[in-house]
């Protein structure tokens, strides 16, 4: 009995859930892993894998497992035209960036288009109406949505907790083939309060070389008290050109498990936590996005396993210790990196700077601070840590002392009772983020001559106004020319302050999809779609930008089959 209870209690720690393993590949080309479960990104872990199409549009795309279509989003950012497919096992199938739908798909897809007169729709069909079977050609693979080549982004979702799953849990081990080991770019050191660590109370670089067994070997870290670390490191998988996420990190401090995390699943509602995860300070500054194996607060990353004192490594007088670090990919291929620290008091040679800044800002709790005519609102946990800053107002812009500090949550920027707006400019002004000599939107609320937004970013902000349309160009034909040997009608749209916000077009007086790509600034309609008639036809696009200033274009063809 004794022995029965204690294999059941080591597999509830250590095993993993038994995924279903009978998925087939969404491609039937081999799969070449561009992007892995949980890669680093820009605000987010990834969600799934990237595969390379070979740099082409148009493969077929298979449905991995029976079931049916539950989700269909078409939009001009993010997963750009995606499908999800329930099956029966539990779990979801998600397939991005396609170029377009198959069959029937494809038609519920432009039918639901021109119900609801929108290029950018999300649907929920019933289990019935959309069933697939295992090697179905659900789509084609594309470039659409925020994509920066072509290439399928794919997915498995649990259908009761919407967590996403690192797809090689299913099975998929026997598509992507993996044999090197991650790659160490760079070690950091980070002296916790005011301890010195080599001489330095700044995060600091540890150099460290490659041995004869493989392994990594550190210079001595000399430390007098509390120190973290973190690591720049990345996989290669099935090719030696994308640098790739890790998939399991351990840390052991004198033998001892010190923390640990793994990308098996998490929830979207945490990947924003990757900001905690990586020195955001580090990677604002230097492009560096090194992972810490510490935390100076508690935070609900689930991917984080375990975790003795946060991570942070309390050195003693008169006492060494050894820090091993074993890095991870899925398929087992380790690289393990041994630190050696000693106590040591020192000399300080690179100081950190006294935070001298009159607010301090407590990350636990709501903040409100008010300058001259400007308000910043600060939700509870919007922050991770504590920390003291300052703000000012020059002439009509906000800026940040601290702009490197990371944000979970949005804040709210006011600018109240505004002067020197006229009464017919007060809806064409919104609060603009300021880089350099740009402006960039931001959706804002006014009330009065009070103007409100709420940001992620620590930018510098001011109120800017918008009173120009946006341009319509490069019409894909002649006015007046016969189409009948063209497949297409299309124009360029683009808007250089407060960004397009909606585009229509119409044939004879009649609303018609037209497809927007931002990457190339196009609209693009289908003439395949057959909504022209015989002889002569109207053509008109429509285009406002978020401050409403609206542009149209109206030209004719003919059409003679």
């Amino acid at each position: 009995m004794r022995l029965i209870i204690i294999l059941f209690f080591s597999a509830s720690i250590f095993g993993q859930t038994n995924y279903p393993n009978d998925f087939i590949s969404p491609l039937s080309i081999p799969i070449d892993v561009s992007g892995s479960f949980g890669e680093l990104r820009s605000n987010h872990f990834h969600a799934g894998l990237d595969i390379k199409t070979n740099k082409k549009e148009g493969l077929d795309v298979f449905a991995v497992g029976d079931g049916f279509v539950s989700r269909i989003k078409i939009s001009t950012f993010g997963y750009g035209k995606a499908i999800y497919i329930t099956h029966p096992n539990g779990y979801v199938s998600v397939y991005g960036h396609l170029r377009e739908a198959n069959g029937a798909i494809e038609e519920y897809i432009k039918k639901q288009q021109y119900k609801q007169k929108s290029f950018e729709v999300e649907m929920f069909p019933s289990a019935g109406e959309l069933p697939v079977k295992q090697g179905d050609i659900i789509a084609f693979s594309g470039n659409s949505g925020g994509s920066g080549g072509p290439h399928l982004h794919f997915e498995f979702r649990d259908s009761r907790t919407e967590k996403v799953i690192n797809p090689l849990h299913f099975g998929f081990t026997k598509f992507v083939s993996d044999k090197r080991e991650p790659f160490l770019q760079g070690i950091v050191a980070y002296p916790i309060d005011s301890v010195v660590v080599n001489k330095s109370q700044k995060p600091i670089a540890i150099s460290f070389n490659k041995q004869a067994d493989g392994t990594y070997l550190a210079t001595k870290v000399l430390t007098n008290g509390k120190v973290g670390f973190g690591i720049n490191a990345y996989d290669y998988c099935t090719n030696p050109y994308n640098k790739n996420g890790l998939y399991k990190v351990n840390a052991y401090l004198n033998g001892v498990l010190y923390y640990e995390y793994d990308f098996e699943t998490f929830s979207f509602d945490e990947s924003r936590y990757i900001n905690n995860l990586i020195d955001y300070e580090r990677y604002k500054g230097m492009k560096q996005r090194v992972q810490k194996l510490f935390h100076y607060s508690p935070y609900p990353l689930s991917v984080i396993k375990y975790s003795k004192n946060n991570g942070i490594i309390n050195t003693q007088p008169n006492a060494n210790y050894n820090y091993k670090i074993e890095l991870f990919d899925y398929h087992g291929n380790k690289t393990t990196i041994i630190i050696p620290i000693e106590f040591q008091n020192q000399t300080i040679t690179i100081s950190k700077e006294n935070n001298n800044e009159p607010y301090l800002l407590r990350s636990k709790v709501e903040n409100n601070y008010t300058k001259e005519n400007v308000s910043i609102y600060v939700p509870e946990n919007a922050f991770y840590d504590d920390f003291k800053f300052d703000f000012e107002v020059k002439d009509g812009v906000l800026s940040f002392s601290e702009k490197d500090k990371p944000l979970q949550k949005n804040i709210t920027v006011t600018f109240n009772n505004v002067e020197g707006v006229s009464e017919a400019l007060l809806d064409k002004t919104f609060i603009a983020s300021l880089e350099g000599h740009r402006l960039y939107y931001n959706k804002t609320y006014r009330k009065g001559t009070t103007f409100s937004t709420r940001v992620r970013d620590l930018d510098n902000y001011k109120l800017a106004v918008d009173t120009i349309a946006p341009r319509i160009y490069n019409v894909n034909f002649v006015e007046g020319k016969d189409l009948k040997n063209q497949k297409t009608l299309s124009v360029s749209i683009a808007d250089n302050l407060s960004g397009i916000d909606t585009y229509n077009g119409y044939l004879n007086g009649e609303w018609i999809l037209m497809e927007y790509d931002y990457k190339t600034k196009k609209l693009i309609h289908t003439l395949s779609d057959n909504k022209y008639v015989q002889g002569e036809n109207d053509f008109k696009v429509v285009v406002t930008d978020n401050m409403q200033n609206s542009a149209t274009f109206e030209s004719h063809f003919f059409m003679n089959n």
